[in-house]
């Protein structure tokens, strides 16, 4: 416990964002400094609760009261070690995590909860800065090798953690740079790619090696990788976008998010696009189709790139503003929030359902929907209905789809591996995160479906015991999930 009465004097306080008019003109992140007292004063907030929910609402079970009490105490270099122990890469989800642990926070109950997130970054942050975050090769190496496939944060979680126990790592990624979605999914303005690549060189300190540019199941056969590698982690995530089935879909000017997304940060990355390639929202009307995170770095890509008014629209009705008895505490609560992208503009409307597209010349030019009621069923369950007399249409130039994903794609990799696959269209594991093929792990989105990025690298540590138990034994990695 940090001090006693700390939640009685300090209020809940957050990082600042930057100005609207400024960060609208550039791609660095929006939130600017917290004074370190003032973190201290929050860590001070972390009160004798007895039993930490906390740790219960962190996938990787991070050991929270301890790094707030160290906080606290100004003894920051034994805060990054407590949470190392638990989390390989702090400095990402500190920017881009949701929180579980602040809406499992015992605090909140009738309280605004403890920071969490902001002491967890600033944590991180600071230990890079005093060069406390340096290689851990291994000792030993233990002459296996390990081939991962897919360089999420899944992906690195594991290769790092085997690597440290002293196998031959080598991750293949089918993109020509490392890092997934936190590379290429991840707009710049909420996680700038230099904190990626310095843990990537670490990494490769550590005796990683990196292979981008490799699409496994077309490039090469998968299963070559089996007699290759003593052992093959499936980490490509559940890149299976779902698509919007109505007429006029395939009219120019509609794309999936991960189509759009990626463009702009190879552009930030110094790449050169040609103009015919490059999806732009510039001086565009633009209606982005989802409501969540995806969805929000739609809309504020589209408002940097220059766009004329954005749209964004929710299948779902809107949430509400606080917890309801369907969402107790410690669960985390859907609740209506306001992300740095919705504060920049656009306008969000709710419980719409597109019907068509239609255009001139094989090119977009509206969107034609009705909007929604939500009934209970005989079952119980919610059901959509639409309103008699509330279609509409609307004029637009870019329709992005921001839908969420429906899992791994099924071809190429998985039928040359011959992996059994779960109801749900995911790779199929057991309790050590093996598939139904011996030798070949699984971790992250590929198994568990689209998920938050705490948990995928949760279950890349998780993987990472099973593959290393698998090749020596018995492993010494700590299980902390």
């Amino acid at each position: 416990m940090a001090k006693p009465t700390g939640f009685l004097e300090f209020k809940r306080e957050t990082p600042t964002r930057r100005p609207v008019a400024d960060r609208l003109h550039d791609w660095l992140e929006v939130y600017e400094d917290f004074p370190a007292q003032r973190l201290r004063n929050q860590a001070a907030r972390c009160m004798d609760c007895g039993i930490p929910f906390c740790h219960q609402g962190c996938p990787v079970g991070n050991i929270i009261p301890d790094w707030n009490d160290l906080v606290y105490r100004d003894k920051w270099r034994e805060a990054i070690e407590r949470l190392h122990a638990t989390n390989n890469f702090p400095e990402f989800t500190g920017r881009l995590c949701p929180a579980p642990c602040e809406a499992a926070c015992v605090l909140g109950i009738n309280q605004d909860p403890v920071t969490i997130k902001q002491v967890e970054l600033t944590i991180v942050e600071r230990a890079w800065s005093e060069g406390w975050i340096a290689p851990q090769p291994p000792a030993i190496r233990t002459g296996k090798s390990v081939a991962v496939i897919g360089s999420g944060p899944a992906g690195l979680a594991a290769a790092q953690q085997l690597a440290r126990a002293g196998h031959s790592v080598t991750v293949f990624e089918r993109a020509d740079r490392i890092g997934g979605l936190l590379r290429y999914g991840i707009p710049d303005f909420k996680m700038e790619k230099h904190f990626l690549d310095r843990r990537l060189a670490q990494m490769e300190a550590e005796g990683v090696v990196f292979k981008p540019g490799v699409n496994v199941g077309v490039d090469n056969d998968a299963s070559d990788l089996v007699h290759e590698f003593d052992a093959v982690l499936l980490s490509g995530g559940a890149t299976q976008a779902r698509n919007l089935d109505v007429p006029g879909r395939e009219l120019a000017g509609v794309h999936f998010a991960m189509e759009f997304l990626p463009l702009q940060n190879k552009r930030n990355a110094g790449d050169t696009i040609p103009a015919d390639q490059f999806i732009s929202a510039e001086g565009k009307r633009v209606i982005v189709l989802g409501g969540g995170d995806t969805g929000a770095d739609c809309l504020g890509t589209s408002l940097r790139q220059g766009a004329r008014e954005v749209l964004q629209y929710e299948l779902l009705p809107k949430p509400p503003t606080s917890r309801t008895e369907a969402m107790p505490w410690p669960t985390y609560p859907m609740i209506y929030r306001v992300s740095s992208a919705h504060e920049e503009g656009g306008e969000r409307d709710y419980s719409i359902l597109t019907k068509s597209l239609s255009g001139e010349n094989g090119v977009l030019k509206k969107l034609h929907g009705v909007r929604l009621e939500w009934v209970t069923g005989d079952d119980g369950r919610q059901q959509m209905r639409e309103v008699p007399g509330s279609e509409f249409e609307e004029e637009c130039d870019l329709v992005l789809l921001a839908m969420g994903f429906t899992g791994p794609e099924r071809g190429g990799m998985l039928e040359q591996l011959g992996v059994e696959l779960d109801a749900r269209g995911n790779v199929r594991a057991d309790e050590n995160k093996m598939t139904s093929v011996p030798g070949v792990f699984t971790a992250g989105d590929m198994t568990r479906g689209q998920s938050l990025i705490v948990w995928a690298i949760a279950e890349g540590r998780q993987a990472a015991i099973g593959v290393d138990s698998y090749l020596m034994g018995d492993t010494a990695l700590p299980n902390t999930c």
